[in-house]
């Protein structure tokens, strides 16, 4: 019982250690479809994209990060699990180390959209969104978001009927209720 109540308070903590501005979308909220349609009229309206970084572009002044677009969740995290809707590009006043804002991170930013830019892609020369950002939350990695029968496994949390078993204190897979040094996947 203690261990699921440390587990529950631990989850409500890192919810809430999230920036307002990443967990609740703007007072009106422009999707990415809308703002590729019309860029110019969604000027200086404020957005709260998301997705997995591409490529991270330092400059002398600001950083200059491509992102593939993917849409959010209720608490702003990018649904890998949809369909990506395309690129956009987001520019930081802050150094941002490509060896932290990695390729394939999970990242969510709010800004304010700023206009478009050019960018070659392979031999194709294409215009992507450019946001200037105000908040960047990069995600922490969740290991069982891929697992076939939903978080943890079948049924819920820790039950490791899918591809990943929870691992427990001891560093023994959880499977279905015990814990055994013998039993491996």
């Amino acid at each position: 019982m203690k261990r699921h109540l440390l587990f529950i308070c631990l989850l409500l903590t890192a919810c809430s250690n999230l920036p307002p501005a990443i967990k609740e979308p703007p007072l009106y909220d422009v999707s990415y479809s809308q703002a590729i349609q019309n860029i110019n009229h969604y000027k200086s309206a404020p957005v709260r994209w998301g997705g997995t970084i591409i490529d991270v572009e330092n400059e002398q002044n600001f950083t200059l990060v491509q992102v593939l677009y993917y849409p959010l969740s209720d608490y702003g995290r990018p649904q890998l699990d949809k369909a990506n809707e395309g690129r956009f590009i987001f520019k930081s006043p802050k150094f941002l180390d490509p060896v932290v804002y990695a390729k394939d991170k999970e990242i969510t930013v709010a800004g304010t959209l700023e206009g478009d830019v050019e960018r070659t892609i392979g031999k194709k020369n294409i215009r992507l969104p450019l946001i200037s950002s105000t908040v960047i939350h990069l995600w922490a990695p969740d290991y069982y978001r891929n697992n076939y029968y939903g978080y943890g496994g079948y049924g819920g949390f820790g039950y490791g009927y899918g591809y990943y078993p929870y691992f427990g204190y001891y560093g023994y897979p959880y499977w279905g209720g015990y814990y055994s040094p013998y039993r491996r996947w």
